[in-house]
């Protein structure tokens, strides 16, 4: 690929537990004693949650609009506007009309009022099915069901920013996350674009998400630990609010600007199996074996997207301890957060090596790194489906 279709990062913007933008995150997880995740225990116990720290919410969106979005919105029409400070292209209109967009997102909020009402009314209805029939029929929002649509996102980032190129909205968990920054730099490579705004949002403070993944017995209970101290005790995931969005762009267009890149995309590929024993591991050999011809053999580390749940991120952690690299899990840092999940973790990788270095262990298990930092290998194995790896390098 020529040099001019590199594609680099050249605007970051992450809202998490952690703090706003990437100099407050950098901060959290190189704090003088120690990194100390930041949890809500009390409020959906016995599940502990990362939550969005406060947010002058005014700072992004307009008090106006800010009245039609749910939570899961807001948090994303934020990154989404500091990832554009950050790149050097908010407002600026000449810009933003071509600039293409590509969003991760799950299913929206939910109207509690109209849930609870049904399950109230289907309890004693002699006709439970045409109960439920005329209830959808007078119940639905605007938008369609009862839950806000995922494009909905994009939708408001483009009327609050100004993004208006083309638009795509990917669900699915993880594995929209790692798509939608693939498929932005296989554009980019491809000559189909030059200038993208992709990431996603996740509110994890939603009793709904939590019932969904409680009841499938993924979610960790009880005190909080580390990714990987979480396999002794069976495992689980700790959700996290997070909003990442990154402005990635060729390099001959950042040139074209004068934008500073933070980071390069040295290469990406997403993949997925049926998760029998070993098939992960199988996938994600093949990805790595792929990259392995631009990973240097110093100067390179590892984030890790794994859940926390078992067996998964069993199966991962054995992986990843046979590259030999150190490792960082950010869902230690962050909780794990579903779509926006790898956009943060790139996000990651690319702060690292624009420092030069790796930030301190998140647990007594992770091995410190004392050598200059070049590369940052990034992993995501989902809960259920999906395998990607990035290479993020210095550009």
């Amino acid at each position: 690929m020529a040099a001019d279709r590199d594609a680099l990062i050249t605007g970051i913007g992450l809202i998490s537990s952690l703090g706003e933008g990437p100099d407050a995150t950098w901060a959290a997880v190189n704090a003088a004693g120690g990194f100390q995740p930041v949890l809500e225990k009390t409020r959906f116990a016995p599940w502990p949650v990362h939550p969005m720290v406060k947010l002058e919410w005014e700072r992004q969106i307009p008090r106006r609009e800010q009245r039609q979005m749910e939570p899961w919105q807001r948090i994303g029409v934020y990154a989404a506007g500091l990832a554009l400070d950050a790149a050097g292209v908010k407002g600026n209109a000449a810009l933003l009309e071509r600039m293409d967009m590509i969003v991760a997102a799950g299913g929206g909020e939910r109207d509690y009022a109209a849930d609870e009402g049904i399950m109230a009314a289907v309890r004693n209805a002699p006709d439970p099915g045409a109960l439920l029939n005329e209830r959808l029929l007078s119940d639905l929002r605007p938008t369609l069901f009862l839950a806000q649509l995922s494009n909905l996102l994009a939708g408001n980032i483009s009327l609050v920013h100004g993004v208006v190129g083309s638009s795509r909205t990917f669900m699915g968990e993880e594995a929209a996350g790692t798509d939608a920054v693939r498929t932005a730099c296989a554009r980019i490579a491809a000559g189909q674009g030059d200038l993208f705004l992709v990431g996603g949002s996740y509110n994890a403070e939603r009793p709904d998400v939590l019932l969904i993944y409680a009841a499938g017995g993924t979610l960790r209970q009880g005190p909080f630990v580390p990714v990987w101290e979480r396999q002794a005790a069976g495992g689980g995931m700790v959700l996290g609010s997070v909003g990442c969005f990154l402005v990635i762009e060729s390099r001959a267009h950042a040139a074209a600007r004068g934008a500073a890149p933070i980071a390069r995309i040295a290469g990406i590929l997403t993949g997925r199996c049926r998760r029998q024993p070993g098939e992960a591991t199988q996938v994600a050999t093949g990805q790595v074996a792929a990259l392995q011809p631009a990973l240097e053999k110093t100067g390179a580390a590892v984030i890790s997207g794994a859940t926390g749940a078992a067996p998964a991120t069993a199966e991962e952690a054995a992986f990843l301890r046979d590259l030999g690299l150190p490792v960082r899990a950010a869902a230690t840092a962050l909780g794990h957060s579903m779509e926006s999940a790898f956009p943060a973790s790139i996000a990651l990788a690319a702060m690292a090596v624009a420092n030069g270095r790796l930030f301190h262990p998140l647990d007594a298990t992770e091995a410190p790194m004392d050598a200059g930092l070049r590369q940052m290998l990034v992993t995501s194995w989902g809960l259920w489906r999906g395998e990607a790896a990035a290479l993020v390098e210095r550009a």
